[in-house]
């Protein structure tokens, strides 16, 4: 089956044959990345603009590269350099952007389902969600499922164990929605603070004792606590405990087998939620994670528009009509 859709907004949209395809495509692209000249002529005269109103340095860096090295005419915009400072609306500035005309429009919000609110009134263009609120994150978890499958063969029938800040994380939620899909086995590790209510309906195991969870996991899944997101400072004593509960040194890799996997999605507080005696060691997958983010983006892009028919605009009037219906209803996002 074609890998080929006109937006990704999230890995529940996907097919099993779609994130099959995806994740060979994107290793088909991991060694023109590691070519001297690292170019193809894939995606020449398409446009990509990035548009992120959230800071980031892996995934808006590896969208960037990932549209140069595809021949694409790249644009980055970031929420403190955009109208939206001067009070203009998310959807005046998704329409202002399409009125140019690119190809593919990447947007990280705070906000869930931002990207599908501004596909409804852009319907020229496609949209990537590089991460919404504490939605999901469908780049991240394609990356970490090429990386497992360059490096373990795949990921169907082993197990994942996914430790940190659950409730806001969106990597955490696409895992689940592609675990289902796929055929692996996620256990959750946080402390009862950090669980959103219901995680249980994903058919996940869910531990509040790390050490208990760690025996039987291939993958040891590492999350940063997404401080800018916790609306209190209780969620946990302090620091030191948290790292003393929660944070995976070598005493307690050595409680799993020799060949478990470290993976972090970054950016990474050492001594917080890993310590560097085990990101920088040999059973570390994470800079393969930002690698294979290249090339699982390289992948995305070409899905949406590598191979994508010119057509003509749709009429700006019912777009115009549609998104004064909408500001009505989805008042925060205007």
């Amino acid at each position: 089956m074609s890998a080929s859709f006109k937006h990704l907004f999230g890995i529940a949209q996907l097919s099993r044959q779609q994130i099959e395809h995806l994740v060979h495509l994107g290793e088909s692209f991991i060694e023109l990345s590691r070519r001297s000249v690292k170019k193809a002529p894939t995606l020449r005269g398409k446009t990509v603009i990035n548009l992120f109103f959230e800071n980031s340095t892996r995934t808006r860096t590896s969208f960037e590269i990932a549209g140069k090295r595809l021949s694409a005419d790249v644009i980055n915009i970031s929420a403190s350099t955009s109208a939206t400072k001067k009070g203009e609306s998310l959807l005046d500035t998704g329409e202002t952007l399409a009125a140019m005309q690119p190809h593919v429009l990447v947007i990280r919000h705070s906000i869930s389902g931002a990207c599908e609110f501004l596909a409804d009134f852009l319907p020229d263009t496609s949209i990537v969600n590089a991460g919404d609120g504490a939605h999901e994150h469908p780049t991240q978890v394609l990356t970490d499922l090429l990386t497992l499958h360059v490096q373990a063969g795949g990921v169907a029938g082993k197990t994942m164990t996914i430790v940190g800040d659950i409730a806001h994380s969106r990597v955490a939620r696409s895992h689940l929605l592609a675990a289902q899909k796929l055929g692996y086995k996620v256990r959750l590790v946080a402390p009862k603070t950090l669980l959103p209510r219901g995680i249980e309906q994903f058919g996940c195991e869910v531990f509040h004792d790390f050490d208990a969870a760690i025996p039987g996991s291939d993958v040891l899944y590492m999350l940063r606590m997404q401080t800018e997101r916790l609306t209190s400072n209780c969620c946990f004593p302090s620091i030191r405990e948290y790292h003393e509960a929660y944070g995976l040194n070598a005493a307690r890799l050595a409680l799993a087998a020799d060949d478990c996997r470290v993976m972090h999605p970054g950016p990474m507080n050492r001594g917080v939620e890993i310590a560097s005696e085990v990101a920088d060691s040999a059973r570390s997958h994470i800079l393969d994670q930002v690698e294979h983010g290249v090339a699982i983006r390289m992948a995305v892009l070409t899905a949406l528009c590598g191979n994508s028919p010119e057509s003509s605009p749709s009429p700006r009037s019912k777009r115009r009509e549609k998104a004064e219906s909408a500001m009505r209803a989805q008042g925060k996002l205007l």
